[in-house]
């Protein structure tokens, strides 16, 4: 009998070209709320949940009273782009090679309502996701290791029997923390060096090459 194994998967940055996006978005939104936050900073905070994002790089002892205004700038800017998003390359059928291999899709992400609607549009692989969690189905988004053992348990399947891809320090630390095997794709914008520092087993340039690497990456060494 054939066990089961789960493919977790990151959106924003890994399978859908958003990063920089995200970026300009907080910054502007910052800008209105008085802030200056240099893009470098917002870049590499992508990836973490709204409130983990605004106490990395404002602070924890910053005014909480501007909390929603911020995210809601960021939320309206940010969605000026959905009709525009793109998957990258190879994303799609990465997915759905791994379904043909018996792996159980999952995405683990921290975007949830109208936003997670457009991403998993761009990716157009909903046929093959087994589920999905989002930033509404877990107390701590990444790199807390909740959103991927959420994604893993609706695999069923143990830590050691799991694979997760993201493009983010914080999916690294998330998954190390969860005991899967964390595998890392450039196409965020984040550095090697960083992600290898953060627990990646393997790194691609992305999906596209991690498709093409299939065979000799980890998810050839899982149970």
């Amino acid at each position: 009998m054939t066990t089961k194994r789960a493919a977790v998967f990151d959106i924003d940055g890994t399978l859908v070209d958003t990063n920089y996006l995200h970026a300009v978005a907080w910054w502007e939104s910052f800008r209105q709320a008085g802030h200056r936050v240099p893009l470098r900073d917002i870049h590499r905070a992508v990836g973490l949940s709204g409130g983990d994002l605004l106490d990395h790089l404002l602070g924890e002892d910053r005014d909480h009273d501007q909390d929603q205004q911020i995210t809601g700038a960021h939320y309206t800017l940010y969605a000026t782009h959905f009709e525009r998003l793109s998957a990258l390359a190879g994303a799609g059928e990465l997915l759905r090679t791994l379904a043909g291999r018996d792996w159980g899709i999952v995405l683990a992400t921290s975007a949830s309502g109208a936003e997670l609607s457009a991403l998993r549009g761009v990716i157009d692989a909903d046929d093959v996701v087994l589920g999905v969690t989002s930033a509404d189905d877990v107390a701590d988004g990444k790199p807390a290791p909740d959103p991927v053992r959420q994604a893993r348990e609706l695999a069923d399947v143990p830590s050691e029997h799991a694979v997760f891809v993201g493009d983010s320090v914080w999916d690294m630390e998330a998954a190390a923390r969860d005991g899967v095997v964390p595998v890392a794709v450039l196409s965020g914008g984040i550095p090697r060096a960083d992600l290898e520092a953060a627990g990646a087993h393997a790194v691609y340039r992305d999906t596209a090459d991690l498709l093409a690497h299939l065979d000799q990456s980890p998810f050839a060494d899982t149970p």
